[in-house]
């Protein structure tokens, strides 16, 4: 198949860097530009060890990213800050497939939403993806198996490390005040309790922390059942919703953070069930910059472009 092409906005943040690595190792897929106020002229090489080549960051407006009808476009800005660009690529008609990694467009029925592992049988070959968040992406899987066993609106618990929140300076990633810390934060109407809610299409009720720890994330979630269950079976739900998905991996335990980070894959477990067998809880764990944004990004990008869906993800 013929190399694609590929382009980059807000491609300093820490995202942007974990998608820069993928692409690196893609065999049919080449970086056509990185896009970044902060570092525009600045060689990529100096900021990246994986990538070999001599782009520099540039600081494209939204008509110089559409102008470069490159096949894909990747926005790993901000919320709030993608509809200048996906106005601009509509309006330049080139075919240009956007995956977003905001959460600009997750809640637009005209967007495919991007968690194949749940919304596989969804895609109809859209050209516009939005990228699940990360949080939202371990609830989701942590329910959907038992979505119809379910008395009450599911509780998760989550903690994630502090490059969840980006590169802007803020209380919730500044190493000194997280030290021997843990940061509630946005404990109703999170935006991933939003996402979560409607994708599952039940009401989802979410509690986010921040811990001292750069990446990775756990989510625990408290499910109540409207009849009795056996733990066999609802790991075998599980076993059974997740048997084909390479990056979902179904144990027993419940997965620790410390095991995820720097892993393309999501760990679902525990599956711990109470004595009156009505109440489950299951912990599920992603590095949030890789399952959590670049590594769905770029299962994204692959089912977009007609690729095999995990070309260049690491197994």
């Amino acid at each position: 198949m013929a190399t694609k092409t590929i382009g980059i906005v807000g491609a300093r943040g820490h995202t942007g860097a974990e998608l820069i690595k993928l692409i690196a190792g893609h065999p049919d897929l080449e970086l056509a530009f990185v896009s970044s106020r902060e570092l525009d002229g600045q060689r990529l090489d100096a900021h990246s060890d994986a990538y070999r080549g001599d782009l520099a960051f540039v600081n494209f407006d939204p008509a110089a990213v559409a102008a470069t009808a490159v096949d894909v476009v990747v926005l790993a800005l901000p919320n709030g800050k993608a509809a200048p660009y996906v106005d601009a690529i509509d309006k330049a008609g080139t075919g240009t497939v956007i995956v977003d990694l905001s959460a600009d467009y997750r809640f637009d029925e005209r967007w495919y939403y991007g968690l194949p592992e749940l919304y596989r049988d969804r895609w109809r070959g859209e050209k516009r993806i939005s990228n699940p968040g990360c949080y939202a992406t371990a609830i989701q899987v942590s329910i959907a198996p038992i979505k119809d066993l379910l008395a009450a609106p599911p509780v998760s618990f989550g903690v994630s490390g502090y490059s969840g929140a980006g590169t802007t300076p803020s209380d919730r990633n500044d190493p000194e005040k997280l030290r021997d810390n843990l940061m509630p934060y946005a404990l109703t109407g999170h935006m991933h309790e939003k996402e979560a809610s409607r994708h599952l299409g039940m009401p989802v009720e979410f509690m986010p922390h921040v811990a001292p720890h750069f990446r990775g994330l756990t989510v625990t979630t408290n499910l109540y059942l409207a009849k009795q269950a056996k733990r066999e079976d609802i790991v075998r739900r599980f076993e059974a919703r997740y048997a084909k998905e390479k990056l979902i991996h179904v144990v027993d335990e419940a997965p620790w953070v410390s095991q995820i980070a720097h892993r393309h894959h999501l760990d679902v477990g525990g599956f711990a069930l109470s004595t009156d067998g009505r109440r489950v809880v299951v912990v599920a764990t992603l590095d949030n910059l890789l399952k959590g944004a670049a590594t769905q990004a770029m299962q994204n990008v692959n089912r977009a472009l007609g690729f095999d869906e995990l070309t260049a993800i690491p197994l």
